[in-house]
């Protein structure tokens, strides 16, 4: 009797081992995954902060709270079970996928720089004046909820091609964990944002110059804070959709970008060795960055002179 016990201890032990160890494996994967789709983080963290402006500071939070449960809906109720069933019976179609939600991104950063370069309208104030704050509200969590869905698609998508080897339910494990955690990251992340103007000017009311000068500077970069966040999120779409382009020609064995690109990249590296693999990882990126140029400017050139016709 006490073998038997201590047979079956020895199995729990085993087993408590054995799930210890998958659990290591799901967390080592979920970080892969998602440092995969830090590009696309990066665009909606940086996008979002504008579905807030133009609204009174005590609705901005709860705005920001209404996007990020539309975001975690988007990720777990729709798109989870899309790219499982996506991997199960059709992995064949991640790729081209992958490759039109690239196009996408290109396409919506060649038209951000579009617009910078021609000067944009202040759609912010437009919609203050022709609607109510309610429906103001309403108006922008259903914009952003439809632009989430869009990025949080490629964070799934993504993250799914990283651990498309694992099974079945490692991956609907991993694709949880980044879904909860990228959305937390990205949307405590904007209530900083958001708020970091609400934050400094509490601190310039109290007491102490030293108190008073950090809030004033916290109110002052702001807008320099808005302009880097535009900047860096226009960069990150081009980067992550000409990236997902190349590796796309690559699976379909069209070498000749994706090689150029590596062979630059190598070179780099072994140029200089001491900080080879971030010169390897700076140069893949911007020759990412350059094919979603090149793509998103062809996909912008079609459609206005579509619209003319």
């Amino acid at each position: 009797m006490p073998s038997g016990l201590i047979a079956l201890l020895d199995d729990v032990a085993g087993i408590a081992k054995l799930t210890a160890t998958s659990l290591d494996d799901v967390a080592a994967a979920a970080g892969r995954a998602g440092s995969k789709a830090a590009g696309v983080v990066i665009d909606d963290a940086a996008v979002t902060p504008k579905y807030v402006m133009g609204l009174t500071p005590d609705r901005e939070l709860p705005i920001i709270w209404k996007i990020a449960k539309g975001s975690i809906r988007n990720k777990l109720v729709f798109l989870l079970p899309a790219a499982l069933l996506l991997s199960a019976f059709a992995p064949w179609l991640l790729p081209p996928l992958l490759m039109m939600g690239g196009a996408f991104l290109c396409f919506e950063a060649a038209e951000k720089l579009l617009e910078a370069f021609q000067g944009g309208h202040d759609v912010a104030e437009e919609a203050t004046q022709t609607h109510s704050s309610v429906e103001l509200e309403n108006q922008k969590v259903s914009s952003a909820i439809r632009t989430d869905f869009i990025l949080s698609g490629e964070i799934m998508a993504i993250s799914l091609g990283t651990v498309a080897s694992e099974p079945v339910w490692e991956q609907a494990l991993i694709l949880v964990v980044v879904a909860i955690l990228i959305t937390a990251g990205v949307y405590g992340v904007v209530g900083l944002i958001v708020k970091m103007d609400d934050i400094g000017l509490h601190l310039a009311k109290k007491d102490g110059a030293g108190t008073q000068a950090i809030g004033r500077s916290l109110v002052k970069a702001m807008p320099v804070l808005m302009s880097i966040l535009a900047v860096v999120g226009t960069a990150a779409m081009l980067w992550v959709g000409g990236g997902l382009i190349v590796h796309g020609l690559h699976e379909f064995h069209i070498d000749l970008i994706p090689g150029t690109i590596e062979h630059v990249a190598q070179g780099a590296a072994h140029a200089v060795p001491a900080i080879g693999s971030i010169l390897h990882w700076l140069v893949t990126a911007i020759g990412g960055a350059i094919v979603g140029l090149v793509v998103g400017g062809i996909i912008v050139a079609a459609l206005h002179l579509f619209k003319k016709h």
